[in-house]
């Protein structure tokens, strides 16, 4: 059988790879098939994800061994056929370029072609360019809403040093049967 794959990407609104594989071929086929279609070096822990209807994450197929101690299978791309773990059309995966910052391309079998062989895995449609294949540190922290909001605020974002214990109000809080705070000590 033939597997038909389409790649889209979240970062590049026109981007988008088609490529045909054998059923038969392994995920490091497939992964080296999506390395030239988008013009990256195979230089970083890639691995792929096969993932539910909602793109949860289910199975883990990485590019070497990890030695995990987990009773879960461990699939490894070179040994892993990719008709084994995927065998219906609109199957979900994901395929994780670059790690350190959990990019990834949205991967689909769009069409299975029963009574057909393929020797080679080929990209039959290339539409816009890929994007970067890593972020430099500085692109990364941009990007991440968290580092970039914490840099607008002052170390006293979380607190004041104009607190004061008296500016507290006891009734404003549900204490349950506590009447006073010098009881809470008492619970402790």
């Amino acid at each position: 059988m033939v597997y038909k794959f389409r790649l889209l990407s979240d970062e590049v609104d026109d981007f988008r790879r088609d490529i045909e594989i054998d059923s038969d071929a392994t995920f490091i086929e497939l992964h080296k098939a999506i390395l030239e279609s988008v013009g990256y070096p195979d230089d970083q822990m890639t691995s792929f994800f096969i993932c539910n209807e909602k793109w949860i994450k289910e199975i883990e197929i990485t590019r070497e061994d990890m030695g995990s101690m987990s009773e879960e299978e461990n699939y490894i791309m070179d040994e892993t056929v990719i008709g084994d773990l995927v065998e219906e059309e609109k199957q979900k995966l994901m395929y994780v370029f670059d790690p350190l910052a959990d990019r990834v391309f949205y991967m689909e079998l769009s069409k299975i072609e029963f009574g057909k062989d393929i020797d080679t895995p080929v990209c039959t449609r290339s539409v816009g360019e890929a994007p970067a294949q890593t972020l430099n540190f500085e692109e990364l922290m941009s990007k991440n809403p968290v580092v970039a909001a914490s840099d607008e605020f002052s170390e006293d974002f979380y607190g004041s040093d104009e607190y004061n214990d008296e500016d507290l109000d006891p009734e404003g809080f549900d204490m349950g049967n506590v009447s006073d705070m010098s009881s809470i000590d008492d619970l402790y």
